[in-house]
């Protein structure tokens, strides 16, 4: 990268810090702005686009993210709602890679059944850093940010074994048991690594206690990766253990750790401008449009709306949390490890994924203010004869949002 490069993305991020909060008010997102950047910036200079670092970068930064979103959830929330995460996570989930893997081979014509799966299980995981105006929005209800912060943090680690099939291209049923294997043992590699590493920066000084965490979510994941164990999964279950642990000095070694993930994710977002968004003019095809508006919507929403049958949330509640389903950092690292083991055989595959988060980058930024407030909203008020009804009117203040939300 030129000296020239390091200016323009050094000015673009301290100008981010100057006017955020009044260009998010315009509902401009970090992830807007800096694929715009990247755009910029592959036009205005030569662009390395097979840097290694890129890789590197982005896989430390979904750790980071992953890590510090999990040690804000708290394990009496967890078990609170740990049947709606098992519906979230084990019907949609699963369906969603399904319909998109299916979707995939019917209407892209990819030559490999294995690119069409790739496809499916890499735009199947969220990145709730994509709505993050959602996650903090006191309009919305803390049960439903919560939620929507969970599933996101942990099924990008659930299909990673899903992409890493796709890749090899396995036949046999054995894969299936060596993914859940490698799930068992990022599970159980991260909470020893959170556990442990939270325990020991109890006793030590506060100097350099949120480097130290944010190299503890690092290490996770390269000792799971290194025990050919999931990384993801495992930087997730070392931030619940680290959440859990780590006492009064924890919040602030964790804020250590996503101020640097905020960085670093700038960074990634303005490489995706400049690396993949340049591809799509060549390469994209009415098809591959078609398929990315149906994964953001219905091969999303659907799967969602049949997994909460039952789970007594109203219909608005369903639909907020079926849209609010945006596709970020997991499904680009999983496009650069298609690129690094497949190489041009899976341009197509990658180009799709590529076209699919770049309009979550725009469809869900420009949403997600405007339907975080409305959902808090009250509804109208009921035609004079509905006035006895409980649901009719608008509801408390403290409690906006939560009327449609029928607690189980």
């Amino acid at each position: 990268m030129t000296v020239g490069a390091v200016v323009l993305v050094a000015l673009a991020v301290f100008a981010w810090g100057v006017v955020s909060t009044r260009l998010e008010r315009l509902n401009l997102t970090a992830p807007m702005v800096f694929v715009a950047v990247g755009v910029l910036l592959a036009l205005a200079f030569d662009v390395d686009r097979h840097a290694e670092g890129v890789a590197v970068l982005t896989e430390a930064t979904l750790v980071w993210v992953l890590f510090s979103d999990a040690s804000r959830v708290g394990p009496r929330e967890l078990r609170r709602d740990a049947g709606v995460y098992g519906r979230l996570l084990g019907l949609a989930l699963p369906v969603t890679v399904v319909a998109g893997t299916v979707l995939a081979w019917w209407l892209l014509d990819l030559p490999d059944l294995w690119l069409a799966l790739l496809v499916g299980a890499a735009l199947a995981p969220t990145d709730a850093a994509l709505g993050a105006v959602v996650i903090t929005h006191p309009a919305v209800p803390a049960r439903i940010r919560r939620i929507l912060n969970v599933e996101s943090g942990v099924n990008d680690g659930i299909v990673t074994p899903v992409v890493v099939i796709a890749l090899a291209g396995a036949a046999s049923g054995a894969p299936l048991l060596t993914a859940l294997l490698q799930l068992a043992g990022g599970a159980l590699i991260g909470v020893a690594a959170g556990a442990v590493g939270g325990r020991l920066l109890r006793t030590a000084g506060e100097s350099f206690a949120g480097p130290a965490v944010l190299a503890l979510a690092l290490l996770a994941y390269a000792g799971s990766v290194a025990a050919h164990a999931n990384g993801f999964v495992a930087a997730f279950a070392a931030g619940l253990a680290f959440g859990h642990v780590a006492g009064r000095g924890g919040p602030r070694e964790v804020f250590y750790v996503e101020q640097t993930a905020g960085l670093a994710s700038l960074l990634v977002w303005t490489a995706f401008g400049a690396i993949a968004v340049p591809l799509l003019p060549s390469r994209w095809t009415w098809a591959m449009l078609l398929y990315a508006l149906l994964s953001l919507t219905v091969i999303r929403m659907a799967p969602v709306a049949l997994s909460l049958i039952g789970a007594h949330f109203g219909r608005r509640t369903v639909l907020f949390v079926g849209w609010f389903g945006p596709r970020g950092l997991a499904s680009i690292v999983f496009a650069l490890l298609a690129i690094e083991e497949l190489g041009p055989s899976a341009d197509a595959a990658v180009a799709v994924i590529v076209l699919t988060v770049l309009i979550s980058v725009i469809a869900h930024g420009l949403t997600a203010g405007p339907l975080a407030a409305r959902y808090g909203s009250p509804p109208a008020p009921a035609p004079a004869s509905a006035s006895a009804s409980p649901e009719s009117g608008p509801a408390p203040a403290a409690r906006l949002g939560a009327h449609y939300l029928k607690q189980p």
